[in-house]
């Protein structure tokens, strides 16, 4: 072991997340240490042991410190390996100690991070072998660490003195959902003025604190503790430098500072969430962060947050790291959530300073701050912003009479006009789901659909985004669907938690009967004239009813009632059986045909749902245009009814071809009329806007376009949304 008599200056690299190298470089220097000069890894500085061991206690930014053992070029594995062995190992580490490698880098010669560790590793092995005679163990979690960086045909061997990533300070065992990572959250108060705002007897809230990094981050700097007093193991504590003196003079040193910050913590800190979850790990973290006393921690909600008039006028930051919608299904929920971040912090704290930390400005203009600064981070792989706020002045602090500002007044005036005709509309005609908005504005190209559930009366929007031609900028869409999201809970009364997003794209083959993913399971019942139909907005692209051809199942449901107890209905391309269902519950006997599994499962659910017996009625899987083919070779006529809504293209892995409605619409009404009774009703549709029938091919039939009187008011402004057909044997 070294004795601490004149300590020589070591060479040191201390690694970071990308952004953070500047903040990193500062804190160095006001540990002690000399820059040399940032890297693309972090910070090469210089400073001696003690300095290194101060460093590893007190560092709020880095990921590891390493200890540089060599470098040199390579142009082959076997110069790797021989760079590797020439380090005199045993005065970096006894034979006794364990050790691993982290290998990072690739060249033409190691395509492999396993092959480049497993050449290091021999190289190591073999300079012991060769000078003792003995070799270490290789273990996952050796007590030694060799990090190997491969880079420009350099390799760089360095010593882990850290050992663990230090942004693990070991309080935090319960992370929460999308934690933010220790350092990140640290540099992200750096960043936001906490440091200089803790001089001045400030005070911090976090209003969605989840797990609560950020929280205890800000804790430990108010109260002087250094971040890594509670780590038990080291990557120096086999390193044949380890002064262990010297080590725990620094620990001893950094105990008396949290003792004495505690004692003189005078800064109040709260966090809220709605997440009960998310605040019992937050609680359990704090415990174990020695703050438990220091942070204020409720389950409140953003409209909700409540702060102590004293606190509030003795001023202090606002920061946070709200959700930024990775996913397009949380996207309803958030824009509207960032409002109301916006409305309460104006109402609460106006005088307060703001930080916001997040993935996606364009939610962030719903806060009307002025910006001071703003500055890019990564976490993890997403492009991140940390945008500094400033107190409000007195055009954002005025009073908005409304959420709906700008360009978005055209679509929620629009919104409005439909909505008072429709609503009157569907109560009189005692419909539960229809169509308030399809791209009546083409810049807000959405379709929005209300769907009431029979049990609860409770009212959920399904909204599907019509994916934009590429000659739109694609920020300025996403800034109009937001717009739309934060439009819709004000114009509709329909709380934002009760409205699905979804992108609507040409689905093709087995994509259209997928789930979508990350999203609950849920199911509730509409009622459609006598029917109740399972519908589901979450969990598939399509929600189990077709809204537009409801005319045409109440049509359905009309003409069975009028033919004879038990006569037969012959549903094709069926979906959920909607059609069937009509049918079954006016007395008919149904066969309900299509390729999904999953959706004749969620037919035959809906006939379930209506106390109907599955047993006297059929469900068959199968290619419909085979099944037709087949059917009219060998079945005679025996169908009263015939409905057909087969779709415009498919390329299903389980079709033996392809089906294109326009060319072969011929072949599958020519077999399903086989089948049909003399006097029978077909009733043949499909969404094909630019749809011709082949009259001349089909002359031995009556068929008569009827697709002006089944589109339904509610589908009015898009007349061209299907084409209907009544067909009939001459």
């Amino acid at each position: 072991m070294q004795n601490e008599s004149s300590p020589p200056k070591l060479r040191w690299l201390a690694a970071c997340p990308k952004g953070i190298e500047p903040l990193l470089a500062a804190e160095i220097r006001d540990l002690g240490g000399e820059v040399e000069r940032e890297t693309h890894l972090g910070v090469l500085w210089q400073g001696d042991l003690r300095t290194a061991y101060r460093f590893c206690l007190w560092t709020r930014l880095a990921s590891r410190l390493l200890f540089p053992l060599q470098e040199s070029q390579v142009d082959n594995v076997d110069q790797l390996y021989q760079v590797a062995r020439d380090v005199d190992w045993q005065t970096v580490f006894p034979v006794g100690a364990s050790f691993r490698i982290d290998f990072h880098g690739k060249t033409d010669f190691v395509r492999n991070t396993q092959f480049g560790a497993q050449k290091v590793k021999d190289g190591i092995v073999d300079n012991f072998r060769e000078e003792l005679g003995a070799r270490p163990s290789v273990a996952k979690d050796g007590d030694v660490r060799i990090e190997a960086q491969l880079r420009k045909g350099k390799l760089a061997l360095y010593l882990n003195v850290s050992g663990e990533s230090l942004h693990r300070r070991g309080y935090r065992l319960q992370p929460g959902k999308a934690p933010l990572k220790e350092n990140l959250a640290a540099a992200i108060l750096i960043r936001s003025g906490w440091q200089e705002a803790l001089k001045q007897g400030s005070h911090l809230v976090d209003p969605m604190c989840g797990s609560g990094t950020l929280l205890i981050e800000a804790g430990m700097m108010a109260a002087d503790i250094a971040p890594g007093l509670n780590r038990q193991q080291w990557g120096f504590d086999r390193w044949q430098r380890h002064n262990r003196k010297l080590w725990l003079e620094e620990v001893e040193a950094a105990r008396q500072r949290r003792t004495d910050g505690l004692a003189n913590m005078k800064n109040r800190l709260y966090g809220f969430d709605i997440d009960s979850e998310q605040l019992n790990a937050a609680n359990k973290n704090l415990e174990r962060s020695g703050l438990k006393d220091k942070i204020h921690l409720e389950r409140r909600s953003i409209e909700n947050l409540r702060i102590q008039k004293e606190t509030a006028e003795q001023g202090g930051l606002v920061v946070c790291n709200p959700p930024y919608g990775e996913r397009l299904s949380e996207l309803p929920q958030l824009a509207p959530l960032y409002q109301d971040f916006n409305d309460a912090t104006l109402r609460l704290l106006p005088h307060w300073k703001l930080a916001v930390f997040t993935g996606n400005t364009d939610l962030s203009k719903s806060i009307r701050r002025p910006l001071e600064k703003q500055y890019r981070f990564m976490n993890g792989k997403i492009q991140t912003r940390l945008l500094v706020l400033g107190p409000a002045d007195e055009k954002s602090s005025a009073p908005a009479p409304s959420r709906i500002r700008g360009p978005v007044e055209a679509f929620a005036n629009r919104l409005k006009k439909n909505l008072k005709p429709l609503k009157k509309w569907a109560k009189r005609e005692n419909i539960h789901a229809y169509r308030i908005y399809d791209a009546d504005i083409p810049e807000y190209a959405v379709a929005v659909d209300c769907y009431q559930d029979a049990n609860s009366d409770t009212e959920w929007l399904h909204v599907q985004e019509y994916v934009p031609p590429k000659s739109i900028d694609e920020e300025k869409s996403e800034r109009r669907l937001l717009d739309i999201l934060a439009a819709l809970p004000e114009v509709t009364d329909i709380p934002a938690e009760q409205i699905i997003l979804k992108r609507r794209e040409r689905q093709s083959g087995k994509k259209q009967y997928e789930k979508q993913q990350d999203v609950e399971s849920r199911r509730f019942e509409v009622i459609e004239g006598q029917a109740k139909v399972l519908v589901n907005l979450k969990d598939y692209l399509d929600t189990g009813l077709f809204l537009d051809h409801r005319p045409t199942r109440l049509e359905i449901a009309k003409h069975c009632a009028a033919l004879p107890k038990g006569a037969r209905m012959l549903n094709l391309f069926c979906y959920t059986a909607v059609g069937s269902l009509h049918a079954a519950l006016a007395g008919a006997k149904t066969t309900s045909v299509d390729m999904s599994r999953t959706y004749l499962n969620w037919g035959k659910d809906n006939f379930t749902a209506n106390n109907l017996k599955i047993s006297e009625h059929e469900f068959v899987q199968a290619d419909c245009m085979q099944w037709l083919k087949e059917a009219a070779e060998h079945s005679a006529a025996q169908y009263d009814l015939i409905f057909m809504d087969p779709p415009t293209f498919s390329n299903s892995k389980r079709m033996e071809g392809v089906l294109d409605v326009q060319r072969d619409h011929v072949q599958l009404i020519q077999d399903a009329m086989a089948l049909l009774k003399p006097g029978g009703l077909m009733i043949f549709s499909n969404n094909y806007r630019k749809f011709e029938m082949d009259s001349e091919a089909l002359s031995d039939f009556t068929i008569q376009n009827v697709s002006h009187k089944s589109v339904p008011q509610d589908f009015a402004r898009r007349k061209n949304i299907h084409m209907c057909f009544h067909i009939q044997a001459k």
